[in-house]
């Protein structure tokens, strides 16, 4: 592939597909383009500018957008998809795809006014930690923000930069009525970041995951918002936690990835000792079974929930108005497609034993990006603690991860 600049010309970038057809499509034909380059992804640490562009042509980035802007709008169940597409690729191009495509999720609680400033195409990519490592002072028509937060997947090639920051005035932590500290989101322009080299890590290293400091930047009003009501969208797309529930598409591309790999190698091989095919090995016949197994088990609770959770936000509920068991109806199946993976791509590797360990083995890289992926906040026993405490009518430790922003 030729190297491309990141920053193509607008109308260039409008020319990218207009249905979830064309998306799943070009999706599928960027996989053994994005397999090649994963071991240069994963050297270079972040993704290579051609590698950006490959997945902008996919329309990855656009694929939440409204349709009245004219985008595709897929559904929660086809973003996923195409995640869990991508990541079957390269594991670190997937996880950038799943943050970079939250613009259009992000831009429902900003006005129409800053949603045509900010964002004139539509394959913007946003990057950046939303939860609240800084400081915003109010000023007039904004705020001065300062912070460093961790974990800017995607950062080098953002076109926005995204900053949970608590709100300040005078000095002091604004609290609303319920006594807590008021935080908002703030979108601040690449070239006011400085991004940190941190990320040297065990796996997703071609995430470019990396530290960002921002040093009293003016953030107006309009670039800032809270997940409170939507002000330029509605529907199933307009709800807090919209922006995770493609999530499990990156360890379920992997997973697949991993079984794919594992049942063609054991096709050919032939034990050197005893002369038997793997293929008749029961040991090799029963872990191939079980990893399957656990797959088709997780995949289909991640896309059974999803599209249960779009038909209740079809037919016009909020997740106010959810039960109970349809509040948490997508977090558990979440948590798990992560804890299957690394069950799944654990016991392949074993299997494989020490053809497993020598770089650069696809398993290896497997191995170490789904457990660094793993160290999410959204994998961790916090969230199903609060999705019991939910249930029994108790106190969640991570309120948000049930869509509880407040």
């Amino acid at each position: 592939m030729t190297s491309l600049d990141v920053r193509t010309p607008e109308a260039t970038r409008d020319e990218g597909p207009t249905t979830a057809d064309e998306i799943f499509a070009r999706a599928r034909a960027a996989v053994p383009l994005l397999r090649a380059r994963s071991e240069e992804i994963e050297r270079n640490r972040h993704l290579p500018a051609d590698v950006v562009e490959l997945l902008r042509s996919t329309g990855v980035f656009r694929m939440a957008l409204a349709a009245e802007r004219g985008g595709p709008e897929l559904t929660s169940a086809q973003q996923t998809e195409v995640i869990e597409i991508l990541s079957y690729g390269d594991t670190s191009a997937g996880w950038c795809a799943m943050i970079g495509m939250d613009t259009p999720l992000y831009s429902a609680f900003l006005s129409e006014d800053a949603v045509a400033e900010m964002f004139p195409h539509k394959d913007m990519i946003t990057a950046g930690l939303i939860f609240p490592s800084g400081r915003a002072e109010r000023v007039p028509g904004g705020y001065r923000l300062s912070g460093r937060w961790q974990f800017g997947s995607g950062i080098t090639h953002a076109d926005w930069v995204s900053a949970g920051s608590f709100i300040t005035n005078g000095g002091e932590l604004e609290t609303g009525p319920d006594g807590k500290p008021v935080w908002r989101l703030m979108l601040v322009p690449p070239e006011q970041v400085r991004t940190i080299d941190t990320w040297h890590t065990t796996g997703l290293r071609g995430s470019g995951s990396r530290d960002y400091e921002i040093t009293d930047v003016f953030v107006p009003e309009s670039h800032s918002f809270s997940f409170g009501t939507p002000l330029s969208r509605t529907g199933p797309l307009a709800a807090p936690e919209a922006f995770v529930r493609n999530m499990p598409g990156v360890p379920l591309g992997l997973a697949r990835a991993a079984l794919d790999f594992v049942r063609e190698h054991a096709i050919e091989r032939v034990n050197r000792q005893t002369g038997e095919r793997w293929a008749d090995n029961y040991r090799v016949q029963l872990t191939l079974g079980e990893a399957e197994m656990d797959f088709q088990a997780a995949r289909h609770a991640v896309y059974g929930s999803l599209n249960q959770q779009w038909a209740l936000l079809e037919s016009g509920k909020t997740l106010d108005d959810f039960t109970d068991d349809e509040r948490i109806g997508t977090m558990l199946p979440r948590v798990n497609a992560f804890r299957a993976a690394r069950r799944i791509v654990t016991k392949l590797y074993d299997l494989l034993a020490t053809t497993s360990i020598y770089q650069p083995s696809p398993m290896d890289r497997w191995l170490r990006d789904i457990t660094t992926m793993c160290q999410h906040v959204v994998v961790q026993d916090l969230i199903v603690q609060s999705a019991g405490a939910h249930l029994l009518g108790g106190t969640p430790l991570f309120p948000f991860a049930l869509g509880i922003v407040d």
